[in-house]
């Protein structure tokens, strides 16, 4: 499965840092679109420990792992997934050409 979502080098270095900390160099971060929140979808993200199944899409960047499962990945299209760190906290942010309107606090949006 190709697609365009990219994984960004400082999401990646992150990635590799926590499962440093965690002890648990084969995991991945999993990224899934879901319904819900107050814009009607929002992004969810998890540690994965288990291999990719069959139809995900895996995007490697410097050896650090993202999964994104095929219902997810129209949703994702032309995506950068990223990491933050500034004043207000640090995260995992999706920077999502598709998304029209977000809510305030940048967990949900709309297309």
């Amino acid at each position: 499965m190709t697609s365009e979502i990219a994984f960004a080098p400082a999401a990646a270095r992150r990635l590799k840092q926590i499962l440093k900390e965690e002890g648990g160099p084969e995991k991945a971060l999993r990224l899934s679109v879901q319904g819900g929140g107050c814009s009607g979808f929002q992004y969810e993200f998890a540690l994965e420990e288990a291999p990719p199944q069959e139809d995900d899409l895996v995007v490697t960047t410097d050896g650090a792992r993202l999964y994104v499962d095929s219902v997810s990945v129209p949703f994702l299209e032309g995506s950068v997934v990223d990491y933050e760190d500034v004043l207000i906290g640090a995260r995992f942010v999706v920077r999502n050409p598709q998304v029209k309107s977000a809510c305030g606090c940048g967990v949900s949006f709309a297309l």
